[in-house]
């Protein structure tokens, strides 16, 4: 099994906030596609790196989860480049981990 974690940004490259419909949007598609999720909204998580040596560049961040029992590659390419196209992000990160439920 896996837990797939998806980072979205809460607001564009120009400080605009992201529509709630959007997020209604994802969390949807993910539900539809999977069956559950647990969304992470409440107090945003902040992110925080360095794209050159001296500048530091912070963003608040949604997290969405989903557990599933296989890793469709190909479904969460198509995934990603559509977030990343409607987020208007160089990337969005996208990450699996093997997981065991105990």
């Amino acid at each position: 099994m896996y837990l797939i974690q998806i980072f979205l940004p809460m607001y564009g490259n120009r400080g605009e906030k992201f529509p709630a419909s959007y997020y209604r949007e994802v969390r949807d598609r993910l539900v539809d596609q999977y069956g559950g999720i647990t969304a992470y909204t409440r107090s945003p998580a902040q992110g925080m790196w360095q794209p050159e040596e001296g500048k530091t560049v912070q963003d608040d961040l949604v997290i969405y989860e989903v557990m599933v029992e296989e890793l469709d590659r190909t479904w969460w390419d198509a995934c990603k480049t559509s977030l990343e196209q409607q987020f208007q992000q160089e990337a969005v990160i996208i990450r699996a981990q093997a997981i065991y439920l105990l």
